[in-house]
């Protein structure tokens, strides 16, 4: 029998989710919590196998309520059930501790299976979520590169609307070595254009 505190500060939402849980005989809910303080008492008190947790809630939020569980409950499982997908609600839930992040419009045996999956040690994501968080990786890990100054001076004229001759009599060059300047760009940044190249230059934090 797993043993499972509902988190969540919508009385509706709460009550549906228990009467779920409440149809599966290997799932017994021992507790309710309606903000994130509430739920580290009920933890504490009941020691859960799992906590089906919110995110924003009044008093405490989940996050912060979850990092408090598993600090102090190493064996309490958190997972994370909630209508937010954001990278910054997804990476401060699993930063806190969490064991999985759901979202609400799951379906229900898919909900389920988390709470069995995770009281069994194991790590759930929803596919979106997973998705959202190897972009994110990816994105960061992603090396910035390296333009020199005059490669520099060259995109930031051409930010602001400047042609290759324009360009080449303000920086006093050639207009071949302003191409030829952009041909590194390009190749630099993996881009064929130059508006791809002011975008992403942007993007990156290069101008």
């Amino acid at each position: 029998m797993i043993r499972v505190i509902v988190v969540d500060d919508h009385p509706i939402v709460r009550s549906g989710i228990v009467g779920l849980l409440s149809l599966d005989e290997g799932i017994d809910v021992v507790g309710e919590a309606s903000d994130g303080a509430e739920a580290v008492a009920l933890a504490t008190a009941e020691r859960p196998d799992v906590v089906l947790m919110d995110l924003r809630m009044p008093n405490l939020s989940g996050a912060a309520a979850t990092a408090r569980i598993t600090a102090t409950l190493p064996d309490v499982r958190v997972l994370v059930l909630t209508t937010h997908e954001g990278d910054d609600d997804i990476l401060g839930a699993i930063e806190a501790g969490a064991s999985g992040y759901l979202l609400k419009a799951a379906p229900q045996e898919e909900i389920v299976a988390g709470i069995r999956s995770v009281a069994e040690g194991h790590t759930v994501l929803a596919p979106s979520i997973a998705a959202t968080l190897v972009t994110r990786m990816r994105r960061e890990g992603t090396t910035r590169p390296s333009l020199s100054p005059r490669e520099l001076e060259v995109l930031r004229l051409v930010s602001r609307g400047r042609s290759n001759p324009e360009i080449a009599r303000e920086l006093f060059i050639g207009e071949a070595t302003v191409k030829t300047h952009l041909l590194h760009v390009f190749e630099k940044l993996e881009v064929s254009d130059r508006t791809r190249a002011v975008t992403l230059a942007l993007e990156l934090g290069l101008l």
